[in-house]
């Protein structure tokens, strides 16, 4: 199984917003020090707000930040909503499936359990977890210990 890069995006957004110390940065400055695009940034943004991640702050000094505590911010939820196909093959939908070994075979079932235990693992992970410590991630960024960029 390979996520899609826009749930790679949406991980990188959160955890670049879970160890900003002012905890609110633009689509800008994210993609900057990401070295990706704007464009497409702005797309995972806008899903990562609809799904409850995100919310948007208006105004001088605003942009996106967490909309809640990244502690609270399970993986596995975060995967499932940024992903929109875990059929591993075609026989997941079995009414769609055109494989003569659909009755009697157990591959389906093997992967089936194999996702399962994916989302397992993912589960046991908060964003919390994939940004401590800190600090290391902060100087990647280019990030000061006060929370703003360097120039």
């Amino acid at each position: 199984m390979r996520l899609t890069h826009h749930t790679d995006l949406a991980l990188r957004l959160l955890m670049y917003l879970a160890v900003k110390p002012s905890g609110t940065a633009t689509i800008q400055e994210i993609a900057e020090r990401h070295r990706i695009s704007r464009a497409h940034l702005m797309k995972v943004a806008q899903n990562l707000g609809k799904a409850g991640f995100l919310d948007t702050v208006r105004g001088r000094g605003g942009g996106l930040r967490l909309a809640r505590a990244a502690t609270d911010m399970r993986l596995g939820d975060i995967v499932r909503k940024t992903e929109d196909d875990f059929r591993l093959v075609e026989c997941f939908e079995a009414e769609q499936s055109a494989c003569v070994l659909l009755p009697r075979c157990r591959l389906r079932s093997a992967l089936r359990r194999a996702l399962s235990a994916f989302f397992e693992v993912l589960d046991n992970y908060t964003l919390s977890d994939l940004i401590k410590p800190t600090t290391p991630l902060r100087q990647v960024l280019g990030m000061s210990s006060v929370g703003d960029l360097r120039a």
